[in-house]
């Protein structure tokens, strides 16, 4: 199975095993919300003294969405994990991706 075929199976959700992550790896979140300044506190709060990278994504149409991509190296799938969960718990936060 050539490597687009195996994407194509997990996007597809036919895939009954999970992916086979080595780990560290670069691991990127999008995360979106209404308030631009309390995303990047968010953010600087979730990554600490880990250096990461973030930049500006999108704003919905009316300007009342917006999103930052952030990326990290994450140690273990424990981590990526954990850093997933604050965003999500995270008030300022409407979705994590």
């Amino acid at each position: 199975m050539s490597k687009q075929q195996q994407d194509e199976t997990i996007l597809k959700d036919e895939c009954k095993t999970r992916p086979d992550i080595t780990y560290p790896t670069n691991w990127g979140f999008k995360i979106i919300g209404r308030d631009k300044e309390k995303l990047l506190a968010c953010i600087k709060e979730a990554m600490g003294d880990k250096e990461h990278l973030s930049s500006a994504g999108n704003v919905s149409k009316t300007g009342k969405f917006h999103s930052y991509n952030t990326s990290c190296i994450v140690e273990t799938e424990e981590e990526r994990n954990k850093i997933f969960k604050f965003f999500e718990e995270h008030e300022a936060v409407e979705m994590v991706i």
